[in-house]
């Protein structure tokens, strides 16, 4: 079982439905060719396939905890002719011990509000990022689940998980990050883009 509550990866019906472009949010965060980039608790690979297109001839690090996630993350990335993701089946707070290289950027969709012990993991990320890498996380708005409907039927995490962006930098930046941007993700999310601050 894993040890962040609610992260479950939704069903691709919605999943799509609610990111019919997955590729122009990995670009507003700033996913572009020839990066290395960790994808933290990939799920079933919705975002793990577009990011190793997006970022080829670059490299994608997925890793999740579940194996039947991990399974399924490959086949999506494999369906889209990806050959530059490497997988591993671990916990987000070892991810030290399963990137070999320093990378630009660590991804962390969907996940962040069920993750225990916020600062902790955020200080992981920082050891495997280049000077000056980023942390971009997805996350849902803290508004009321029964708003956030998707094909009729309320989705996402319970409303009391749900973190501000406020509440969200406030656990980030004391692991040695500073905020760089905002941004909308419509109709119910936001980016956050922090940078790995050089010490």
């Amino acid at each position: 079982m894993s040890p962040f509550p609610a992260t479950g990866m939704p069903d691709r019906d919605w999943w799509s439905a609610l990111w019919p472009d997955p590729e122009g949010v990995l670009e507003k965060l700033g996913i572009s060719s020839g990066m290395s980039v960790v994808d933290l608790c990939c799920g079933d690979g919705y975002f793990t396939a577009r990011l190793s297109r997006l970022v080829a001839p670059g490299r994608v690090y997925a890793l999740d905890l579940d194996p039947g996630m991990l399974e399924r993350a490959k086949e999506e990335v494999a369906r889209h002719g990806a050959n530059n993701c490497e997988f591993a089946l671990a916990d987000a707070r070892d991810i030290a011990k399963h990137v070999p290289a320093p990378v630009d950027l660590v991804l962390l969709a969907n996940t962040f509000h069920g993750v225990p012990e916020q600062t902790r993991l955020a200080r992981a990320l920082f050891e495997v990022l280049k000077p000056g890498g980023r942390f971009a996380i997805v996350n849902w708005h803290p508004i009321p689940r029964e708003e956030t409907s998707v094909l009729g039927e309320p989705r996402g995490p319970a409303t009391e998980m749900r973190m501000s962006p406020e509440k969200t930098g406030a656990v980030v930046e004391p692991a040695g990050f500073e905020l760089e941007r905002v941004m909308e993700l419509p109709p119910y999310h936001y980016g956050m883009v922090f940078v790995r601050k050089d010490r």
